[in-house]
């Protein structure tokens, strides 16, 4: 069995929507489709047609297009179980430990809390991705705003656990802002400084700075780090509680 093809949509201005693709099927699945026309134009311009559209969580920036595309093409919506009310017309739901079968590839998924309380990711072992909505980003996490910083703390520990070769396909185009900000917290870190440089070429080009790697967020993302002593002690709190490190970068990262 040959591994899910990814093609990242751009839309809005700054989300990604993911076209997840089985070439020995020709199987199709849209990914949090935010804006509906784009998604539309991608899948027919390679003639594709999905049968499934997948939600990671309710914000209208990530669900927008379900209707449209479904009403064009048929397909079955998959989502949070715990977010029923407010994805309207799910087919199917999800909690933490079920699993879901696309075209073979089975995702594992994640229950994900923070960002939003019912927020899911799906993570497919034979394919080495992660889709992580909006709980982690390259370089960076999503703001808590339903949440504690606790849940979203263990939330992306959940993530940081699986193979460092995941790639990860986040919900925005948000790492270069996110590594001026990981910079001022984390400056002494030489694998991050690396790769401020080259964010800024990739973006001067145009180029998408997703996916990245877990491998790759456990040295640079300082939401990642939070219970490492090097990065506690560059914001002076050497010795404190993980979740209080976390608390304090993310309130940073809120005001930067």
């Amino acid at each position: 069995m040959s591994k899910l093809e990814v093609v990242l949509v751009p839309v809005r201005s700054d989300n990604y929507v993911y076209l997840l693709h089985d070439a020995d099927s020709g199987a199709t699945a849209v990914v949090d489709p935010g804006e509906a026309a784009p998604v539309i134009a991608a899948l027919d311009a390679r003639g594709w047609k999905p049968s499934h559209i997948i939600n990671t969580h309710h914000h209208g920036d990530h669900t927008e297009g379900n209707e449209a595309v479904r009403a064009k093409y048929g397909c079955t919506l998959v989502g949070p179980k715990s977010e029923t009310a407010r994805i309207k017309g799910m087919d199917v739901t999800l909690a933490e430990g079920d699993s879901f079968d696309f075209a073979g590839h089975e995702a594992e998924i994640f229950e994900t809390p923070g960002h939003t309380l019912g927020h899911i990711a799906f993570f497919f072992p034979d394919s080495d991705i992660l889709l992580s909505g909006d709980t982690l980003f390259v370089l960076g996490c999503g703001r808590v705003f339903e949440g504690t910083m606790e849940q979203m703390w263990t939330s992306l520990k959940k993530l940081r656990a699986l193979p460092p070769s995941t790639k990860i396909y986040c919900g925005h185009e948000y790492t270069q802002s996110n590594a001026r900000f990981a910079i001022s917290v984390d400056g002494g870190n030489a694998k991050l400084q690396a790769q401020v440089s080259e964010i800024d070429r990739l973006r001067a080009d145009g180029k998408p700075t997703v996916p990245s790697t877990i491998g790759e967020e456990l040295e640079t993302n300082p939401f990642l780090r939070a219970d490492k002593p090097d990065l506690a002690a560059s914001i002076g709190m050497a010795g404190a509680d993980p979740v209080a490190v976390f608390t304090e970068v993310r309130k940073r990262k809120d005001n930067f």
